[in-house]
């Protein structure tokens, strides 16, 4: 659940949804009367929509029998490998579209589905990445498959243990509602008032973008920033778009995914950085990314960096339809500013070893059809190698380094970055105009 040392003001505690306020209150009063040194942080108040609807579709078909908490570990992979190899798919212990998929489709035929009986700790569990930043406020709202009770809530709060001079403790209070996603979405003015209206208010949203759904758009109005990970986007190729639909009606909106890409764009700004290669970076005409196949989101994303970067206009959209589980290609043209053709392969390719998040970056490569030029660069993943990037015979003239993923990559770990620069991200504003510009040659 966490490693911060913790002290418990108070434990979950469920009470109906119209005793939240009062029992908060009821809460600080009584360490008032106490004489505690703990107080209420004041740094900023979040909601998180939290659905965990993998975990439940297992549990609802057998195969897993631990908590509904989110966590990825070796239950949860086990059982995921367990469906997938019943489902005849490939087994990466993650899921992904196909298997998703596979999962809703087994419960839409089923015709009498019982709800899960798994614990339910969303909500009542704090990362080390949000109890260190000493958050206000945390609502988290959990929609519950097949529930038929009305909506409950459950109120706690907690103090990471502060190394300060006068040991004051900076607590937390996290309120949890859950219920049907039906009921959940007449929630959405009780989860705003909630917010406190002085401070930041963020919203993660741990689903795919949903402008149409009423309680997406009720939080979406009320908070600073809606945050994402795209890495766990059914379709990324329309939902990138949904992100830029909110930018472009001045919702601030943030994606985790996008940290992930920092060093991957470190090391090819690195590559170019000596002066004798500068130049040579406006030679490159020729550009392949390889990424974990299942999630192009990722790859979409580091080519509208490096577009916008050069200067590059998007022009064609091609698609290669492989069958079977070969890996898939889409290739995409540009026209540089002084009006040289660029093309640019995507490919989605299986790996041996799978990562923790789907859709990975693998390899990158950049060259140029001039041969005097100098400019062939290979990155790739310490994990993965750079084999298929080093087929061809050109890569003894090729600048390669390796790229290490930071240490630790997990949404939680992310978000905790975000919440210390959540001001506007220019870069990626701009990034994510152009991977939509692409998008749209697709159709």
């Amino acid at each position: 659940m966490t490693t911060t040392p913790l002290v418990a003001l108070q434990r979950p505690k469920a009470i109906s949804v119209e005793q939240i306020e009062a029992e908060l209150s009821e809460i600080w009063r009584s360490q008032q009367s106490s004489g505690s040194l703990a107080t209420r942080a004041a740094t900023f108040s979040m909601v998180v929509y939290e659905p965990e609807e993998f975990q439940q579709l297992l549990a609802t078909l057998g195969y897993y029998a631990g908590p509904i908490d989110g966590i990825y570990g070796p239950q949860t992979k086990q059982a995921i490998n367990k469906a997938q190899r019943d489902y005849g798919l490939l087994e990466s212990g993650r899921i992904d579209r196909e298997t998703l998929s596979k999962l809703r489709e087994t419960m839409c035929s089923q015709a009498d589905v019982a709800p899960v009986k798994n614990a339910n700790f969303r909500g009542l569990s704090i990362s080390d990445a949000l109890a260190s930043q000493n958050p206000c406020r945390i609502i988290t709202l959990s929609p519950v498959l097949n529930q038929k009770e009305p909506v409950e809530a459950k109120v706690s709060a907690y103090c990471p243990i502060n190394k300060g001079k006068d040991d004051q403790l900076m607590c937390c209070e996290y309120i949890t509602l859950q219920g049907s996603k039906t009921d959940l979405q007449g929630v959405g003015e009780l989860a705003t008032s909630l917010l406190i209206q002085d401070l930041p208010r963020f919203v993660w949203w741990k689903a795919t973008p949903n402008p149409e759904q009423p309680l997406f758009k009720e939080l979406a109005k009320a908070s600073d920033c809606m945050i994402f990970d795209s890495s766990y986007f059914s379709e990324p190729e329309s939902e990138l778009g949904k992100l830029q639909t909110l930018l472009d009606n001045e919702t601030y909106v943030a994606d985790l995914n996008w940290h992930r890409l920092s060093a991957w764009q470190e090391m090819t700004a690195a590559a170019y950085d000596p002066p004798e290669r500068r130049q040579a970076l406006l030679c490159v005409d020729r550009v392949t990314i390889d990424y974990e196949k299942g999630n192009p989101a990722q790859a979409l994303m580091f080519l509208g960096w490096l577009a916008s970067r050069l200067g590059w206009q998007p022009t064609a959209f091609q698609v290669e339809s492989k069958d079977g589980d070969e890996d898939s290609a889409e290739r995409v043209s540009f026209k540089s500013s002084d009006d040289r053709a660029i093309e640019v392969e995507l490919a989605g390719i299986h790996v041996e070893d799978w990562g923790e998040v789907p859709g990975d970056l693998v390899g990158l490569r950049m060259s140029s059809t001039n041969p005097e030029a100098d400019c062939n660069t290979i990155l790739c993943s310490e994990t993965t190698g750079c084999m298929r990037m080093e087929a061809g015979g050109s890569a003894q003239s090729a600048k390669t380094e390796q790229v290490a993923p930071p240490t630790d990559e997990t949404a939680e770990a992310l978000m905790a970055k975000q919440l210390q620069s959540w001001g506007r991200n220019v870069l990626y504003e701009e990034s994510l105009a152009l991977t939509v510009e692409i998008l749209k040659l697709k159709g």
